[in-house]
């Protein structure tokens, strides 16, 4: 999966995700309206508005942008309902050409971690039959209980040919109190980035390995010295626009290539019909405010090589 990956972003020229995570607080009145309207004020009807958001957004972008990453909190608040409308994303987003990211953030060891594995990209044997459950095309993983806890995705990557983001550095204001304490006289980061370049050495694509990592667009400096220690690692690139990263950021995570790296916005674009620069869309037309936000962030990019 990380060699379609990278033969998306270089079909398309955008090493672009679009995070799918809805808030209610982001979905036009008129969305919403038309759910209760059908549902009642239930959880069906928050999912069944999400569903209809998430739709209508990934049918303007998906011929632009190569991947997804929905966020499954955003999901599991609405229950039951809201996992379904998880799942009918993923699928959806699939059969639109999209690589799927499922930021989930799991971590765990032994048989527990192995069964997240199985859930989100392996299979599980129900009687004869072996079946898909979530079926996302990579994961984001918490390295933080060890080998233990990355070992059933890797080996899972290695069956099923798709791929993790372990998270290294991330995007947030505290990330620090933890991740950039010193061991050895090294960042706590800098020995997870070791350890990832390590857990991806056998589980290889053509120039990538399976095993990505997670690096906040906040942080380019600490980005530098993490490109440098996993080579063959793809970075998923949190933390652009809303949280402060701009594009002259990015320019570290990148290889000589323009390759190497997949920058994320989320409710920059699919909340942009917000932004005073994409009100003129109004919200009946946030799905035409999401697509031309892509494209000013594919061009923002672009500008840096």
């Amino acid at each position: 999966m990380i060699n379609r990956l990278v033969e998306q972003i270089k079909a398309k020229n955008a090493p672009v995700v679009v995070g799918l995570d809805p808030m209610l607080s982001y979905i036009p009145e008129h969305l919403l309206k038309a759910a209760i309207a059908e549902e009642g004020e239930t959880l069906e009807a928050a999912a069944e508005a999400v569903w209809q958001y998430n739709k209508a957004i990934v049918d303007q972008i998906y011929d632009i942008v190569p991947a997804v990453k929905p966020q499954i909190a955003m999901y599991e608040q609405f229950g039951i309902p809201g996992m379904i409308t998880f799942k009918r994303t993923v699928d959806y987003c699939k059969e639109k050409g999209l690589v799927v990211i499922g930021d989930v953030k799991r971590g765990d060891i032994g048989s527990t971690s192995a069964a997240y594995a199985a859930a989100h990209l392996g299979r599980v044997a129900v009687g004869n039959s072996v079946l898909s459950a979530f079926d996302e095309d990579f994961a984001t993983v918490n390295p933080y209980l060890g080998t233990d806890g990355i070992k059933p995705f890797v080996d899972v990557c290695r069956q099923e040919k798709k791929g993790i983001f372990v998270l290294v550095k991330t995007s947030n204001p505290s990330s620090g109190e933890f991740q950039d304490q010193l061991v050895d006289g090294k960042p706590l980061y800098e020995l997870v980035g070791e350890m990832v370049n390590a857990w991806g050495q056998d589980c290889m694509g053509d120039d990538y390995s399976y095993v990505g990592a997670v690096v906040g667009a906040t942080y380019p400096e600490m980005g530098k010295v993490l490109r440098r220690v996993m080579p063959k690692a793809y970075i998923l690139v949190p933390g652009y626009g809303a949280q402060g990263g701009t594009a002259k950021d990015l320019r570290p995570y990148f290889n000589a290539d323009g390759l190497g790296a997949i920058v994320n916005s989320s409710r920059g674009i699919i909340a942009a019909y917000k932004q005073e620069k994409y009100k003129k869309f109004g919200s009946e037309h946030f799905d035409e405010a999401a697509r031309a936000a892509a494209l000013d962030m594919i061009e923002d990019i672009a500008s840096i090589f």
